[in-house]
């Protein structure tokens, strides 16, 4: 049985030369992956800041059961202020370890609703079974950690520099 090589190396050259013109795309789009996630990170929050702020939202309920030794409406109107703050400063783009810190710790706060809301978040309280408002509180893991790439982004450039190796005087 005779094994015809040229095909197999044609094919090995063009895997390699895909994976070459790849990794120049993959390069490219890293440099825009941290503006790219903050900015759609700060159009969720100004957007459903400006739902809470203008009394539109329909997680007002929500939010009123999970905190109800507070005012409803001064709370939801309140949180939506905070969100649409938080949305602006991550758009804008300044001190931007802070407000990833503050966008965190905000996110970190709806995890409240499990503790307690668990009929609200779990199906007949087995908490492997989510309820459509338990998956809305869950994906927020997915936002915490964006959050925590844009903070690690943001790092000092003294940190950065130390990080590669390299010493600048």
């Amino acid at each position: 049985m005779r094994v015809d090589v040229v095909p197999l190396v044609k094919e090995v050259m063009w895997m390699i030369e895909f994976s070459s013109r790849l990794d120049a795309r993959v390069n490219a789009l890293r440099a825009l992956s941290i503006p790219l996630l903050r900015g759609s990170l700060g159009v969720v929050f100004l957007w459903f800041g400006a739902l809470k702020v203008t009394g539109a939202t329909p997680v007002a309920d929500l939010v009123a059961r999970t905190v109800p030794w507070l005012d409803p409406r001064t709370l939801v109107f309140a949180l939506g202020l905070v969100e649409v703050v938080l949305g602006v400063a991550l758009m804008v783009g300044r001190r931007l370890r802070w407000v990833a810190l503050l966008v965190v710790l905000h996110l970190c706060g709806t995890f409240l609703t499990l503790v307690m809301q668990p009929s609200a978040a779990f199906q007949a309280g087995n908490p492997l079974l989510l309820t459509m408002t338990g998956e809305f509180v869950v994906k927020n893991l997915v936002l915490i950690t964006a959050g925590l790439a844009i903070m690690s982004a943001d790092a000092p450039a003294r940190q950065r520099v130390s990080q590669v190796g390299v010493v600048r005087r």
